[in-house]
């Protein structure tokens, strides 16, 4: 039987969901109204949420009377189906938005991911975006648990615009969310005991709390932020 600690390296989104629940990005529910908001999602909206994980955003979005169709590797409830951001199993042109809330940095490759995305919207579509930035070095945390939070490989801000431009979109205003990034943050803090749950296991836990305050301290100065942006397709 693993212990608590290889068993939060071995699934970290997993671990994260147990504390926080559902949906697992800065902000939750209201952020993803926002965003909805600014991408114009209304009365038959065609939506693809990609990376819909649990579905709170389809639910929401079939509020406003939006088509709303859900696509995650491991996918569950109603209208969702299986696949990947990088080979969408949708038409091209079929879709006015494509929604992709804290998962473009998961995708194994963005660029693709991005040019998925453009593929199956039609003119004037519009992606509406959140996701992870980082600005200079970023803390010493384990494989697994930095790829899961969205540190590895390159996170600045300038570098997402400049990849979501070259795939034929037009970004518009860019907000930062480092205020719902903190909250979660806290409420993290609040409810995991890591001083305690790491003393367990000796200089590998004292690592990776070290780790973890590196973690906290970038968010408080703003090395590591959270934006949300909406592009449209040319």
């Amino acid at each position: 039987m693993q212990n608590p600690l290889d068993a939060a390296l071995a699934n970290p989104w997993g671990a994260l969901r147990r504390v926080l629940g559902d949906p697992l990005h800065p902000g939750g529910t209201d952020a993803t109204r926002r965003l909805l908001d600014r991408a114009d999602v209304g009365a038959d909206t065609r939506l693809l949420d990609a990376g819909c994980g649990a579905g709170d955003a389809l639910d929401l979005a079939r509020d406003r009377g939006a088509r709303a169709v859900g696509l995650d590797r491991d996918p569950g409830g109603d209208g969702t189906i299986r696949g990947d951001l990088t080979a969408l199993p949708v038409r091209e042109d079929s879709v006015d938005v494509v929604l992709s809330e804290c998962v473009l940095c998961l995708a194994d490759d963005v660029g693709a991911a991005l040019a998925e995305s453009r593929r199956v919207l039609g003119p004037g579509g519009r992606l509406a975006l959140s996701d992870v930035v980082v600005d200079g070095d970023v803390p010493d945390l384990p494989e697994p648990v930095a790829q899961a939070l969205c540190l590895t490989g390159e996170r600045e801000r300038d570098v997402l615009i400049d990849r979501i431009e070259s795939q034929g979109f037009v970004v518009g205003e860019v907000r930062d969310h480092r205020e719902d990034l903190l909250a979660m943050r806290d409420r993290v803090a609040a409810a995991v005991d890591y001083e305690g749950l790491l003393g367990l296991f000796g200089a590998r836990g004292d690592r990776l709390l070290t780790g973890i305050e590196d973690l906290e301290a970038a968010v408080e100065d703003g090395r590591v932020n959270y934006v949300s942006l909406v592009a449209t397709a040319e």
